[in-house]
């Protein structure tokens, strides 16, 4: 019996650890969302971006093994001019499509810059070259069929599942706990007031009995 005080209060610091650890987690996916979304507005004819870092999904299996369809690639804006041989870049073939390929050969023309791309699964090259204005930037890395959980997660239902009934929950349970500990402060303050007026009444006694 003498533990359970002590449990609890544990389980309550583990939740308010989580609960802050969801919220910040929460407050990132709104901050890239909301500034990704903003620049898609802004500047409709260019792929949206945070920092100069772009995420893309997967949708074909054209770099397999190395990238998996379903994926989620991360790419970083670079110069044109630090692409090198097998780096792998993303880049648009038109308005709405962006591919992510190999580079094969790095072209340096009289000065102008272009680049041959081939799928690591494709037999053959890239039918055009890739030119500066069209490169999207170096590719970073990828998680794993994450690009599913992304797509799912535009979906209305994706976004009540995984943002706002978290988040509805969160600020349910910050309510909560902040009336809990407001109605403790008060029991606690009304019982230091109990005994600060018992101790007043056992000295003004004592004083009597003095007298």
């Amino acid at each position: 019996m003498e533990n359970k005080p002590h449990k609890s209060s544990i389980f309550r610091k583990v939740l308010n650890i989580i609960g802050i650890i969801v919220c910040i987690f929460l407050t990132l996916i709104i901050i890239v969302n909301g500034t990704m979304i903003v620049k898609s507005y802004i500047y409709p004819d260019k792929v949206p971006d945070f920092l100069g870092y772009k995420p893309f999904i997967v949708l074909s299996g054209s770099m397999e093994p190395t990238i998996l369809t379903g994926d989620l690639v991360l790419t970083k804006e670079i110069a044109a001019e630090t692409i090198a041989k097998n780096d792998i870049i993303t880049f648009k073939i038109d308005k709405d499509t962006v591919v992510t390929h190999r580079v094969t050969e790095v072209v340096n023309e009289d000065g102008a810059l272009s680049f041959l791309t081939k799928g690591d699964a494709n037999t053959g090259s890239d039918a055009s070259v890739v030119k500066p204005e069209n490169l999207e930037g170096k590719y970073l890395g990828r998680v794993g069929g994450l690009g599913r959980f992304a797509m799912f997660l535009q979906t209305p239902i994706g976004m009540l599942i995984f943002v706002v009934t978290p988040l509805c929950l969160f600020i349910v349970y910050d309510v909560v706990g902040r009336r809990r500990r407001s109605k403790q402060k008060s029991t606690r303050e009304a019982e230091l007031e109990a005994e600060l007026a018992y101790l007043k009444a056992t000295q003004k006694e004592n004083s009597k009995s003095e007298s």
